[in-house]
């Protein structure tokens, strides 16, 4: 099954928050997950830069972090979700009208922007897409060893079904491994790159996998 671009949020078995982010493309499969600090971007493999001048939604930040709060996403919308936060705005508000404003990518296929966060302090995520008919935001209480996602295809709506309820990667490279080819993330056809932040009890470790 081809999802395309997949952000799930959860906890690991000991109770550490997840956010995770896949990428999935036919058009685009020449990519890589880049980590410079605090901040994972999707970037074009080296050889392919020209692939920005085809498609200009192909490369943002897809990861960033305020404190204990880590925001995944499919695009520019990271940004200002993040700084809103930073700001004080709660996660919902943060979430919707970020989204609200930026609205679904206007390129030949109205790709949905779609988006996670998970807060480490309150144990709380939420998951969200807005697409060329919907804005959806759902905030869940998370609990170990599951895993909420949403994807631009397919599975594009926040929903208690969209879960893996045998989530077990226990740190940022076990969760990237993860959401490539492990639970219900292995049925999911044309995996690119991932990344991923995990709370360690102190502070997010941030990792990146090319599939």
């Amino acid at each position: 099954m081809y999802l395309g671009r997949i952000v799930a949020a959860g906890m690991t078995a000991k109770g550490n928050v997840v956010a995770a982010y896949r990428v999935s493309s036919r058009s685009f499969p020449n990519r890589t997950a880049n980590l410079s600090g605090e901040t994972i971007s999707i970037i074009p493999r080296k050889g392919f830069e020209s692939d920005l001048a085809k498609n200009p939604y192909i490369a943002y930040n897809c990861i960033r972090l305020a404190g204990k709060i880590a925001v995944a996403t499919n695009g520019s919308h990271t940004d200002p979700i993040i700084e809103k936060i930073k700001a004080g705005m709660n996660l919902r508000d943060a979430f919707a009208l970020s989204l609200l404003a930026m609205d679904y990518e206007k390129d030949s296929l109205d790709t949905p922007r779609i988006a996670v966060g998970v807060d480490a302090e309150t144990k709380q995520g939420v998951v969200a897409i807005v697409r060329k008919d919907a804005l959806l935001v759902n905030l869940y209480d998370l609990v170990p060893g599951k895993l909420y996602y949403v994807s631009t295809y397919g599975k594009n709506a926040p929903s208690l079904d969209n879960v893996d309820n045998g989530f077990d990667a226990a740190c940022a490279d076990c969760a990237c491994n993860y959401v490539i080819s492990q639970g219900v993330f292995a049925d999911f056809e044309n995996p690119v790159t991932s990344a991923a932040a995990v709370w360690t009890g102190s502070g997010y470790h941030l990792s990146v996998k090319d599939a």
